[in-house]
């Protein structure tokens, strides 16, 4: 290695900063944002809601609530906190953690609820705005892995300042009605997801994980190599050198923080770049040749192994 940001061998030369797994894999994972949700509520006041296969993100733009996820210990929300739920059970707003809890008998939404602000409010304000990000499932799974049930910023962290100017745009353009709302809105809310996954990623609450990873100097740089250059043949060795670790260290260290073994970890990410070119019209042996196998049939062996079907089926799929 002659440089802290380039590692070259025989057969690649690679700019370990040239890519940014967060960046590739929302990339991949193509989130469609639905518009923000106001919700406005006043009293004593609940409202429930069913489980989402993707992640839901929201702001306490005033007043103050409740937030009970299935399984989970409930959480007090303030102004200027947030919340970014990923894959979530069926989970509750509320007054009052009796109010927020999930009950079978209740509907989707209860009790002093509406999109717009009470014209004669019956007490206190409470203000909550949540943006819904969907994704093609089978891109994913990276992301999702990483994520707790829920994650918490708290408007007093080091981040939540940074959040709530963005957080304060976002409500301020949701508000209003005016050319080119929805594009805003929607780059917003991505700008939001992004720095609500970097919070996370420093969190010291929640140390380990791939997106914690993303940002080490050792693993993420073996990370950042994998992104970089998915199609050259990785070793152990050499991913190991990249993040300045004895084999046997950096293998260990990298299933601990990342939940597989780093060669495990290349023939996935392969397999997500390999679904995305999967819907374009390459050929399956120019799909094969771009993410580093020699052969179609080494290519489809692979890819039935990790998805389950063969590139062909997989194809085959998205068109039907």
């Amino acid at each position: 290695m002659e440089s802290s940001n380039v590692y070259r061998s025989s057969s690649t030369e690679v700019t370990l900063d040239a890519h940014d797994p967060i960046r590739d894999v929302l990339a991949l994972a193509r989130p469609q944002t639905v518009t923000p949700v106001p919700l406005y509520a006043t009293a004593q006041w609940g409202a429930q809601f069913a489980p989402f296969p993707h992640i839901k993100l929201g702001v306490m733009v005033e007043g103050e609530c409740w937030l009970c996820v299935d399984g989970l210990e409930p959480l007090f929300l303030n102004t200027g906190d947030f919340y970014l739920l990923g894959n979530p059970p069926p989970y509750g707003l509320g007054s009052s953690i009796e109010e927020a809890r999930v009950r079978a008998s209740d509907g989707p939404l209860r009790k002093e609820i509406s999109a717009s602000r009470p014209e004669i409010p019956q007490g206190p304000v409470t203000y909550t705005c949540s943006v819904d990000f969907e994704f093609q499932d089978s891109d994913a799974s990276t992301l999702f892995s990483s994520l707790p049930p829920a994650v918490l910023v708290k408007a007093d962290d080091a981040d939540g300042r940074l959040l709530w100017n963005i957080a304060t745009l976002l409500v301020h353009e949701m508000e209003t009605q005016k050319a080119g709302r929805s594009l805003v809105l929607e780059h917003l809310a991505q700008i939001l997801l992004v720095h609500m996954l970097r919070s996370h990623a420093g969190s010291s609450h929640e140390p380990l994980g791939w997106l914690a990873s993303v940002a080490d100097d050792g693993i993420g740089a073996a990370l950042r190599a994998v992104h970089a250059a998915p199609r050259h043949r990785w070793t152990l060795e050499e991913l190991a050198k990249i993040a300045m670790m004895s084999r046997s260290a950096f293998a260990a260290d990298f299933r601990k923080r990342v939940g597989r073994p780093p060669l495990d970890y290349l023939i996935e990410w392969r397999m997500q770049l390999a679904r995305a070119a999967l819907r374009t019209e390459d050929s399956l042996a120019a799909i094969a040749e771009t993410i580093g196998y020699q052969s179609e049939s080494a290519f489809s062996t692979a890819f039935r192994r990790v998805v389950g079907m063969s590139p062909r089926e997989f194809r085959v799929s998205l068109r039907g």
